[in-house]
């Protein structure tokens, strides 16, 4: 059984429309990922409100999980926008891994819509909403189906962030973002989780050179991402949450600087699909 995902938003730190990037897209993180018959939503970014729109147009599926990597603006803000969370016929089970201590993800969601800040309230969502939490490490028994499973580990991020694995009969895919690399230092948690993978986003925001003014701000490099990806023995390599400033033009230079290192890579663009 192959998993399926479709990017509605790939971007990260804020969106941005504009006629320079229209090529690999202005939305911020939102994934559509299809296994077994069921859907994940990986993410709330601005890319979420197109995602509800097809949700809404084919009107057959009404349940989904809604996994968070973390919940800054650039991940969640897409939320008070995504229709069907107005619409009573639909259940949506929102989960993080990083907010335990610290009043967890419903606090999180509802802060994020309430005055002066937002007009409509999260209780004026019609829909059968749930919010769970759990620790990053964790597996996740979740899926109706015993062939899916789903893995998570704790990334390096400010405020904390979790990346996530799915793997179905012999197909996997893992969304590593936002994360910071150590250099020189391979982080563990990300090997382990991405071992043998399929396909591996991951975090690229900045290039090599741009990587020591920016320390700190819990980004990394496509650089780093295809080195850890050699290291587990990952198919391909997605690189991921792309920096603002870097438009149509210069995602094309990435593209063709990152396939001469290595042809197991490739950019992600805003409405791509995948199968492994």
């Amino acid at each position: 059984m192959s998993i399926k995902v479709k990017i509605w938003g790939c971007r990260g730190s804020i969106a941005c429309p504009g006629p320079k990037h229209l090529k690999y897209g202005g939305n911020t993180t939102s994934l559509e990922i299809m296994v077994n018959g069921e859907t994940f939503i990986l993410d709330c970014g601005t890319g979420i409100r197109g995602l509800g729109q097809k949700i809404l147009s084919e009107n057959h599926q009404k349940k989904f999980t809604v996994l968070l990597t973390h919940t800054h603006w650039d991940h969640i803000n897409g939320f008070p926008f995504f229709a069907p969370a107005f619409n009573k016929e639909y259940q949506f089970d929102i989960m993080a891994g990083h907010l335990s201590d610290c009043g967890g993800v419903k606090k999180i969601f509802e802060l994020q819509m309430t005055d002066p800040t937002f007009p409509v309230p999260l209780a004026a969502m019609q829909a059968q909403i749930t919010f769970r939490d759990f620790r990053a490490g964790d597996q996740l028994n979740i899926s109706r189906k015993l062939s899916t499973k789903i893995t998570t580990a704790a990334l390096n991020h400010p405020n904390g962030a979790t990346g996530y694995r799915f793997d179905s009969e012999g197909s996997s895919i893992c969304i590593i973002t936002d994360t910071e690399h150590i250099p020189s230092k391979p982080d563990d948690n990300i090997l382990s989780l991405i071992e043998g993978a399929d396909l591996v986003f991951y975090d690229s925001t900045y290039t090599e050179d741009e990587f020591p003014s920016k320390i700190g701000w819990g980004h990394s490099t496509w650089e780093e991402g295809m080195k850890l990806c050699k290291m587990a023995g990952v198919k391909q390599l997605g690189i991921f949450h792309h920096d603002p400033d870097h438009d149509d033009d210069f995602m094309d230079i990435i593209d063709a600087e990152a396939a001469k290192k290595w042809s197991g890579c490739m950019v992600a663009r805003e409405g791509m699909e995948l199968t492994v």
